[in-house]
């Protein structure tokens, strides 16, 4: 069934009054085929979020609506990795996985992660609705660039998303459509820009329940994180993998990278 996410603006209420209208919810939601399954409260703000696995939104609002009257303000369909990456995991959802045919016990993958670059800071400009509105977009350009170069997706981080390649030049002409992709929508709607930053290497990651483990995993991570935004940085294994390739590189030196003993050569990817 379709996640949705309603909001509530209300005056005076406590904490005490959520809860117990959550009960409420939980005591007829089965009648109609809805499970409310968590919520958030903001009690500064005035705002309390629902998070609903139900048929429609008719059906969401009609267990509000007979449980205590609370009907929300605003109500809209979201996908898993847009709530993980707006309000963190919760017990109740499983987490994203990779596709079974692409799962392995031990093998070469390129892992790539991006990053977005201030979304701590977009959020406090632009507030909750339009930030998940925003992820809702971040999410669609780097999936529709994973699904165009064979990307697995491995999980959503938060501000960014991490995938796996069998590939090295597969993943590097996905990182320059991802960057692509949001150039062109920064050209599109300058007034809500998105950057993101890209990093890449490859290795034998371990496979564990769906999830990545390992040294490339983390070497991977921490090249994201020394990448410029709009940039997309790869190690020199990557670069090496993709000799005969029509792909260019610019050595950025070698960089110390923090948990690694060794300086690490990086190369930065020409578009």
């Amino acid at each position: 069934m379709p996640l949705y996410m309603d909001v509530h603006k209300l005056d005076g209420v406590s904490a005490e009054d959520v809860a117990e209208a959550h009960k409420k919810d939980e005591a007829i939601q089965k009648k109609y085929g809805v499970e409310y399954l968590t919520y958030w409260f903001n009690e500064a703000a005035g705002n309390i979020y629902c998070l609903v696995d139900a048929p429609s939104i008719d059906a969401a609002v009609t267990v509000h609506r007979e449980a205590h009257g609370l009907i929300p303000d605003e109500i809209i369909e979201i996908e898993f990795g847009d709530m993980e990456g707006f309000l963190g995991k919760f017990s109740g959802a499983a987490p994203a996985r990779l596709p079974e045919s692409s799962a392995v016990d031990t093998a070469v993958r390129i892992v790539l992660f991006t990053d977005l670059e201030n979304s701590t800071a977009i959020m406090r400009r632009v507030g909750d609705l339009q930030m998940l509105a925003l992820l809702r977009e971040h999410n669609s350009i780097i999936r529709e660039a994973l699904k165009g170069h064979r990307g697995s997706e491995v999980k959503h981080t938060g501000d960014g998303i991490m995938a796996s390649f069998v590939s090295a030049s597969g993943a590097v002409e996905c990182s320059i459509e991802i960057q692509r992709g949001f150039a062109a929508r920064r050209d599109g709607d300058p007034d809500w820009p998105l950057r993101v930053r890209i990093g890449l290497t490859a290795g034998e990651p371990v496979v564990d329940h769906g999830d990545l483990f390992g040294t490339a995993v983390n070497l991977a991570a921490r090249i994201c994180t020394t990448a410029r935004p709009d940039h997309t940085l790869v190690s020199d294994v990557v670069r090496l993998l993709c000799a005969g390739k029509p792909l260019e590189f610019a050595s950025v030196g070698d960089t110390t990278l923090r948990g690694f003993d060794e300086p690490v050569a990086l190369y930065e990817v020409l578009a």
